[in-house]
């Protein structure tokens, strides 16, 4: 027979800096908003526990007639890791996965087919219907000014912060003497035993220049395959910006002012636009920056200038990032399955010039799939360098976080270390002082 819990018998909701009662099992860690809650089991009550974020557990404490034989259950578990995984970095022979499972599509296209039945066509929306997503102009000017704010800035920040490259390879290095790990790929590396030949480098190491097809009409035939060499490239981040509002004299773009008219699946008209008046100045068009030669960049004269300098680039880098995001979100973009080669339009090019695994079988077309954010921005992750500024070793790779490229460079430069980035940089893992010391580390 169950008798009822008594008040006393539910524990006090606990504080980080408490101590526990004797557990006999101890299972995770949870932490969450606060909340007390109190339910009763078989021959337990069970009290869980939620106090202010980074603070919560679950314990079942035995009722008072209950044999104390029993063991009492403690489930805690951790929300918000303090450590997280690197970026999984796949092989060339593997497809990169879709962003969203493709039976999910399926699923979601089922469900519009038949919310759809019965009901009339609705109009396309825009950008389908030929037109412009006015809300996201000035996010496509922002997100191009940032762009360039983020070049310029991170040119003077290479000139205090130095920044090394491998001569043979792509890694690079933030810090003035390269990382001991033997991780070279590249030319002879067997001769090297993997080692690294370290050098100086470039901006387009740190910020990747991603390179796309720039369309003067995003809703024009797709780019054949004898056309690849005529169509202009440009960055992709620029096409998207361009495709979204931004007007560049360099690169015309068609602009409609009526929605396309669809004869058929996949063929349409424009409407006639003569009874149209003439078009008033663009009230969305914002001033453009320029991007600043090497010759013309100056280094920051203080550490003081240098500490500003980097959190402006770090804002840079995020307003880039978060809109990047948001245009990607409106205007599609697209992403070979097998290599880095990104399209942004709602169907990919053509050319037939994709070299990576097994293109014979394919005749070097692209498998086309949505892309994600870090295919149209690389984040290019490096090693983290401590505090305390002793160079890395090879023996306590374990140890160490990593952080991209950005991001590092401008921590060392003197910004504050996003909250984001924390988990992969494991700023709270010590490392030891020799190898013997890490050989103690369970």
């Amino acid at each position: 027979m169950r008798t009822s819990t008594a008040p006393s018998a539910v524990l006090p909701p606990p504080t980080c800096s408490s101590r526990l009662f004797p557990l006999r099992s101890f299972i995770g860690l949870r932490w969450s908003a606060p909340r007390f809650q109190v339910r009763e089991r078989a021959g337990a009550s069970v009290a869980v526990v939620n106090g202010k974020r980074g603070c919560s557990f679950r314990l079942g404490v035995p009722t008072l007639n209950v044999c104390q034989s029993r063991q009492r259950a403690v489930v805690i578990r951790n929300e918000h890791a303090q450590n997280a995984d690197f970026p999984r970095k796949y092989s060339k022979r593997e497809k990169k996965p879709f962003p969203i499972p493709v039976l999910e599509l399926r699923r979601r296209a089922k469900a519009r087919m038949k919310a759809a039945q019965g009901k009339p066509k609705q109009p396309m929306p825009p950008p389908k219907n030929g037109m412009l997503v006015h809300r996201l102009i000035p996010v496509a000017y922002k997100v191009y000014n940032a762009r360039i704010l983020l070049i310029n800035n991170l040119k003077r920040l290479m000139k205090v912060v130095p920044v090394k490259g491998c001569k043979y390879c792509s890694e690079i290095h933030v810090g003035s003497v390269g990382h001991p790990f033997r991780t070279c790929r590249g030319m002879s590396a067997a001769q090297r035993r993997g080692e690294h030949d370290w050098g100086s480098t470039l901006v387009e190491a740190v910020f990747l220049p991603v390179e796309a097809y720039h369309l003067e009409d995003r809703l024009g035939p797709r780019i054949p395959h004898d056309q690849r060499f005529s169509v202009p490239r440009i960055p992709a981040l620029v096409e998207l910006c361009i495709q979204a509002g931004v007007d560049l004299p360099e690169y015309p773009t068609k602009r409609r002012r009526k929605p396309i008219i669809k004869i058929g699946r996949k063929e349409f008209v424009d409407a006639n636009e003569d009874d149209l008046p003439e078009p008033e100045p663009d009230r969305f068009k914002q001033p453009l920056l320029e991007e600043l030669h090497y010759d013309k960049i100056i280094a920051p004269s203080s550490p003081e200038e240098t500490a500003a300098l980097a959190e402006e680039t770090l804002e840079a880098w995020e307003a880039v990032r978060d809109g990047a995001l948001k245009l990607m979100k409106g205007y599609a973009v697209r992403v070979c399955g097998y290599c880095p080669e990104v399209h942004v339009g709602p169907t990919g090019h053509k050319a037939r010039n994709c070299g990576a695994f097994k293109h014979q079988q394919r005749n070097g077309q692209h498998g086309w799939q949505a892309a994600v954010l870090d295919d149209l921005i690389p984040p290019r992750y490096v090693w983290h360098m401590p505090e305390s500024g002793e160079e890395l070793q090879r023996e306590l790779k374990t140890f160490y976080g990593q952080a991209p490229a950005v991001v590092e460079i401008c921590i060392q430069g003197g910004a504050k270390v996003p909250e984001k980035y924390k988990a992969t940089m494991r700023l709270d893992i010590g490392i030891p002082s020799s190898l013997k010391e890490a050989e103690m580390v369970v």
